[in-house]
Formats: structure tokens, sequence, C-alpha cells
């Protein structure tokens, strides 16, 4: 268990912050260095909404923490600041296309599948420990979770759903851009509207991963397998999990995303004025001083 609940869930944000980055799509933070400083113990009480730690597994995951995030310091802070660093000099330079925006897409789903893959031992020697009642736990919280997704992303009308998702994404662009005009505003409005619009497809993605995910835990925590058998289980459902985004029945919807996003974005980048654009790349140096400066402490 001791390295499972760090490497796993950590995993997944680092690539989050890859995805971001590189979509120009940062979540609104107030402080980069505040928020990684104090990661160790949100990361704590995220995998604890999950799991609820016993007594003894309190002890390992807090350990487990901070020495990853020594880890991270040390070795992908760097990778960060020339992500951010490629994307300034896209932006000045009004370079920035649909197939850059494309190919950034997909080398960041590389490196979350990668990293997950890395993190397979850990995830499998933590499905080991579970107890029934965490299993409990975790089926719990993903269906708390999918009420709360209905909740923000299923109310009312088709003209209600697309003004939430419009007002979400505006939100990141305004923190990478500063304010935006009216005609502005209509244009990314139009571009926003243009994705496809199908919330069932998407709460019941996410259902089928909780269940299979549900369904291997239960699974090694009842047979308990030999490790290399659970390592190996669990490394299978990464892959699937992947694959099924390239191959299920739902593939021409999930290409009809992806496709739109990139020209959400890349609408946005091009109605960008020179001061949006110089305030969004001040944005980004924001971040690259403070991944600089986190990484310097690690040393």
């Amino acid at each position: 268990m001791q390295k499972f609940n760090t490497q796993h869930s950590f995993s997944r944000r680092a690539s989050l912050y890859i995805v971001l980055a590189l979509a120009l799509l940062v979540t609104a933070c107030s402080s980069l260095r505040l928020a990684y400083n104090n990661g160790d113990t949100l990361l704590y009480w995220w995998l604890d909404g999950y799991i609820d730690f016993d007594g003894e597994q309190k002890g390992e995951a807090k350990h487990d923490i901070d020495e990853l995030f020594r880890w991270h310091r040390k070795t992908q802070l760097q990778d960060y600041v020339q992500v951010l660093q490629k994307a300034q000099a896209q932006l000045q330079q009004g370079k920035v296309s649909r197939a850059d925006l494309l190919a950034s897409y997909h080398d960041a789903r590389n490196r979350t599948q990668a990293l997950l893959l890395k993190a397979a031992p850990d995830i499998a020697d933590m499905a080991l420990t579970l107890h029934p009642e965490q299993l409990a736990q975790m089926e719990r919280k993903f269906a708390k979770n999918n009420a709360d997704f209905r909740k923000k992303n299923m109310k009312g009308d088709r003209e209600q759903q697309n003004k939430f998702r419009y007002k979400k994404s505006m939100d990141q662009f305004e923190l990478w851009f500063g304010n935006f005009s009216s005609e502005q505003e209509a244009a990314i409005r139009r571009a926003s509207d243009a994705r496809p619009l199908d919330n069932e497809i998407w709460l019941d993605e996410r259902m089928r991963r909780q269940r299979s995910i549900l369904e291997l835990a239960q699974r090694i925590s009842r047979e308990q397998p030999s490790r290399e058998q659970a390592i190996a289980w669990v490394q299978s459902l990464i892959r699937e999990s992947f694959a099924r985004m390239d191959n299920s029945e739902r593939k021409p919807f999930m290409d009809a995303y992806t496709n739109s996003s990139i020209d959400l974005v890349y609408t946005v980048v091009q109605l960008a004025t020179p001061a949006q654009k110089a305030h969004a790349h001040k944005r980004m140096q924001g971040w690259i001083d403070d991944f600089n400066t986190l990484a310097a402490q690690a040393k």
C-alpha cells in the first residue's frame, strides 16, 4: 500500500497540469506556489475521501505523499517550464495552429497513460490492502460525484446546459487572457455551442469507468492474487480505458467533441488582441517563475 496512495493519484494531477498548460486552459489559482506547497495536505484529504484510511494507513499515506512531492519537485517541474515556454513562444509569434493544439492533446494523453502504467504496481499494492468498508466508501464517493455531475451539468434544457458549459470555459479563458469584448464573447459562445452536447454520454462513460475500477478493486481484495497478477490486471484496465476512447461505439462523438474543443481554443487564440496575448504571456511567466522556484527548493 505504501506507494500507491500517492503516485497513482498524484500522477493524475501531474498529467492534468500538462493537459491544461498545453491547451492554455489552466484552472484558476491565485498562487500556484501556495497551492503546490499545500498540495500534500490537499492530496491526502482527497484520497481519504475515497478510501477513508484506517489508523495504520494514515501514517503511511502521509509519508508516501511527502516522498512523492519531493520526487515531483526534482524530476517533473522543469518539464512544465519547457511546455509553458513553448506555449509562450507560439502565442507571441502567432504560430498556434489547430494541428499544434491537437498534437498537444495527444501528447498529454500519452503522458497520462504512461504515468498511470508506471503507477500500476502501486495501485495493485493498495488494492491488496483494501477492506470491504473501504470499497463501500469508494462506491458511495462515486455515487456522490455522479450526483454532483448531474446537478451541475444536466440542469435545465439544452440552452441552459450550453450556457453553463460556456461559462466554465470563459472562466478559464478570462484567467489567461483577461476580459473580452462583447463581440469576442459572442464568437466564443458560438464556438462553445458548436461542441456536441450530450451529458448523458459523459455520465454513462464516467459510470462505466467507475464500475470497472470498483469491480477490479473488489476482485483483488477478494481473491488476493499474487502481486504480479494484481499488477497485470491493473495494467490491463488502464490500457482498456484508453483504448475505449479510440474503439468504442462512441468514437464518432468523442472525436467530434475533441476536434470542436480544439476549434474553441483556436478561436480564442485567434481572437485575442495583442494586449490579451500579453496578459496570457504574463500569466504563463508567473507559472514558469513558480515552477522554477519550486524546483529550486528541491535541490
